[in-house]
Protein backbone atom coordinates (compact mmCIF):
# COMPACT_ATOMS: atom_id res chain seq x y z
CA UNK A 1 0.00 0.00 0.00
CA UNK A 2 2.82 2.47 0.92
CA UNK A 3 4.44 1.67 -2.43
CA UNK A 4 1.30 2.74 -4.33
CA UNK A 5 1.03 5.99 -2.35
CA UNK A 6 4.68 6.81 -3.17
CA UNK A 7 4.14 6.18 -6.88
CA UNK A 8 0.95 8.29 -6.85
CA UNK A 9 2.82 11.15 -5.17
CA UNK A 10 5.64 11.05 -7.73
CA UNK A 11 3.20 11.05 -10.66
CA UNK A 12 1.25 13.95 -9.15
CA UNK A 13 4.37 16.06 -8.56
CA UNK A 14 5.65 15.32 -12.06
CA UNK A 15 2.39 16.51 -13.60
CA UNK A 16 2.53 19.78 -11.63
CA UNK A 17 5.91 20.70 -13.08
CA UNK A 18 4.53 20.84 -16.62
CA UNK A 19 1.62 23.12 -15.75
CA UNK A 20 2.21 26.79 -16.68
CA UNK A 21 1.52 29.43 -14.08
CA UNK A 22 -1.09 31.93 -15.23
CA UNK A 23 0.61 35.03 -13.80
CA UNK A 24 4.21 33.97 -14.39
CA UNK A 25 4.89 36.33 -17.32
CA UNK A 26 3.14 39.32 -15.76
CA UNK A 27 5.31 39.08 -12.63
CA UNK A 28 8.59 39.24 -14.55
CA UNK A 29 10.49 42.52 -14.76
CA UNK A 30 13.42 42.76 -17.16
CA UNK A 31 15.65 45.77 -16.51
CA UNK A 32 17.91 45.39 -19.54
CA UNK A 33 17.87 43.23 -22.65
CA UNK A 34 19.91 40.03 -22.58
CA UNK A 35 22.58 39.46 -25.16
CA UNK A 36 24.76 36.41 -25.84
CA UNK A 37 27.42 38.56 -27.55
CA UNK A 38 28.16 40.48 -24.35
CA UNK A 39 29.46 39.44 -20.94
CA UNK A 40 27.98 42.10 -18.67
CA UNK A 41 30.05 42.24 -15.48
CA UNK A 42 28.25 44.88 -13.38
CA UNK A 43 27.13 48.49 -13.23
CA UNK A 44 29.80 50.88 -14.52
CA UNK A 45 29.21 54.00 -12.42
CA UNK A 46 27.26 52.31 -9.63
CA UNK A 47 25.78 48.89 -8.92
CA UNK A 48 22.38 49.88 -10.36
CA UNK A 49 23.75 51.64 -13.48
CA UNK A 50 22.09 50.49 -16.72
CA UNK A 51 25.51 50.85 -18.37
CA UNK A 52 27.49 47.71 -17.61
CA UNK A 53 31.21 47.04 -17.59
CA UNK A 54 31.66 44.49 -20.36
CA UNK A 55 34.05 41.55 -20.39
CA UNK A 56 35.75 39.66 -23.17
CA UNK A 57 33.76 37.55 -25.63
CA UNK A 58 34.32 36.62 -29.26
CA UNK A 59 32.24 39.67 -30.19
CA UNK A 60 34.05 42.19 -27.94
CA UNK A 61 37.65 41.03 -28.25
CA UNK A 62 38.49 43.53 -31.02
CA UNK A 63 37.19 46.44 -28.93
CA UNK A 64 39.16 45.75 -25.74
CA UNK A 65 41.94 48.20 -24.93
CA UNK A 66 44.16 48.54 -21.86
CA UNK A 67 43.71 52.34 -21.96
CA UNK A 68 39.89 52.21 -21.92
CA UNK A 69 36.97 50.39 -20.30
CA UNK A 70 34.46 48.59 -22.48
CA UNK A 71 30.92 49.51 -21.40
CA UNK A 72 27.54 48.45 -22.83
CA UNK A 73 24.32 50.44 -22.38
CA UNK A 74 20.77 49.81 -23.60
CA UNK A 75 20.63 51.51 -27.01
CA UNK A 76 19.02 54.95 -26.92
CA UNK A 77 18.84 55.11 -23.13
CA UNK A 78 19.47 58.19 -21.02
CA UNK A 79 22.23 56.20 -19.31
CA UNK A 80 24.01 55.78 -22.66
CA UNK A 81 23.78 59.49 -23.45
CA UNK A 82 25.07 60.45 -20.01
CA UNK A 83 28.02 58.09 -20.47
CA UNK A 84 28.97 59.98 -23.64
CA UNK A 85 28.43 63.38 -22.02
CA UNK A 86 30.23 62.62 -18.73
CA UNK A 87 33.14 60.46 -19.89
CA UNK A 88 33.61 61.11 -23.59
CA UNK A 89 32.63 57.53 -24.39
CA UNK A 90 32.93 56.51 -28.04
CA UNK A 91 30.46 54.00 -29.53
CA UNK A 92 32.21 51.07 -31.23
CA UNK A 93 29.40 48.57 -31.83
CA UNK A 94 25.72 47.77 -31.44
CA UNK A 95 24.22 44.36 -30.76
CA UNK A 96 20.89 43.02 -29.55
CA UNK A 97 19.57 46.16 -27.90
CA UNK A 98 22.92 47.37 -26.56
CA UNK A 99 25.36 50.02 -27.71
CA UNK A 100 28.97 49.22 -26.85
CA UNK A 101 31.33 52.06 -25.89
CA UNK A 102 34.97 52.52 -25.06
CA UNK A 103 35.49 54.86 -22.12
CA UNK A 104 39.01 56.30 -21.72
CA UNK A 105 40.54 55.55 -18.32
CA UNK A 106 41.68 58.62 -16.42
Amino acid sequence: MKHLIGIGLIVTLGACQDMPLENEASDMVIKSPTNDNLRLVGGYRSTDDDCQLTGETAFTIDFLDDAADLVSCPTGSDAAQSLVDMYGARQVAETGGYSVYTVPRR
